[in-house]
């Protein structure tokens, strides 16, 4: 990520307006997996809709999923779309998630857009990036 730009961070609050999930492996021992097409509307600084996939595993006491996620909205007032790549797991009460802009994803006035990191707990979203 380009060091000439400041970094921002956003938190940004969001609810999940559509949850279509289709379980792939149901194994008698070990995870289930899904595949969930999923739908987001995002309100503050960032302020659009999220579309993506999400895959899932999980268990009795832990799991993790992934996303792929395109943003289209605006960004502090900046218009266009980017691809978020973020996923979280879970062990037992401890969770943690991680995630990034995919780089080049940007467009629009959000070209160029680049992240250090992509936090989620429910219902919100803290974003540090620079554009």
């Amino acid at each position: 990520m380009t060091e000439q730009h400041q970094s921002r961070v956003v938190e940004v609050s969001f609810e999940v307006l559509e949850w279509d999930e289709s379980v792939y492996e149901e194994p008698t021992e070990g995870p289930r997996m899904s595949r969930v097409s999923i739908r987001k509307r995002y309100r503050g600084a960032l302020d659009g809709t999220g579309t993506g996939v999400v895959l899932t595993a999980g268990g009795t006491t832990g799991g993790g999923y992934v996303v792929s996620e395109r943003f289209e909205g605006a960004l502090d007032g900046h218009h266009g779309t980017f691809v978020l790549q973020h996923g979280g797991l879970a062990d037992g009460s401890e969770r943690r998630t991680y995630g990034t802009v995919v780089p080049t994803s940007g467009t629009g006035q959000l070209t160029g857009i680049a992240s250090r990191s992509v936090e989620f707990e429910h219902g919100l979203l803290r974003l540090e990036y620079v554009l």
